[in-house]
């Protein structure tokens, strides 16, 4: 059995900026501020990290109860933001979850900086959701490197059996996408569809580089 571990933002979908939008209303309906989240990087980051630099910025203690306002109201507003916000599944993803899943000797699941309930609004959206059976999550964790162990315990309760870390994929679109995945052990094939240029991507040294997956044929070599 093999695994393939899929990023959402920038590698799935493009959610047209439903997710920044929505945590911009959060802060506004919670805190009162309007002012926005310039100089916070989003990209690749945990939900919980970019929280944490959210509240810096705007002066908002990071206790417990901040961030359990934050998140609910973020939720809250997060299927609304994706109806309003023009995004799309991103280009070859359909084809390519179609004849993963079919294969049936690849596990798919998601590794992912969004809250897990936020992931299931995301892909829920672009009708995604369903085919990943497992994941880990940036409910609780500030790094990426955490939520790639938190994937293979998950992936662990899963399967009967746990690969080598050979067997298995981390699919992204950042440079921490690709550390996340050395963390683990696990090969990463890395696409341009997100923030992060061909240059940015290379000189984390993925295992496999593409533009995009309109020709999937090189990660399904790949992956048996």
């Amino acid at each position: 059995m093999r695994v393939c571990l899929f990023d959402i933002d920038g590698t799935l979908i493009h959610s047209g900026g439903a997710g920044k939008a929505a945590m911009l209303a959060a802060l506004a309906d919670e805190f009162g501020i309007g002012l926005g989240c310039e100089g916070v990087p989003f990209s690749g980051r945990t939900d919980r990290s970019i929280g944490r630099d959210i509240f810096r910025l705007h002066g908002i203690p990071d206790t417990e109860d901040s961030w359990q306002r934050f998140r609910s109201a973020y939720l809250a507003h997060l299927p609304a933001c994706l109806a309003s916000h023009p995004g799309r599944v991103l280009p070859g993803i359909s084809s390519l979850i179609e004849e993963l899943d079919g294969r049936g000797s690849i596990a798919l699941g998601l590794l992912t900086g969004n809250l897990r309930e936020g992931a299931r609004l995301k892909l829920g959206h672009y009708e995604l959701w369903h085919r990943f059976a497992f994941g880990g999550y940036g409910d609780l964790h500030f790094d990426r490197d955490d939520v790639a162990r938190e994937a293979m315990q998950a992936l662990e309760q899963h399967l009967t059996s746990c690969p080598r870390p050979e067997e298995i994929w981390v699919i992204g679109d950042t440079p921490l996408d690709i550390r996340c995945a050395r963390a683990i052990g696990a090969r990463v094939a890395a696409v341009t569809t997100g923030w992060h240029s061909r240059e940015e991507l290379a000189a984390s040294r993925p295992d496999i580089l593409l533009a995009d997956f309109s020709d999937p044929e090189p990660l399904l070599r790949l992956c048996g």
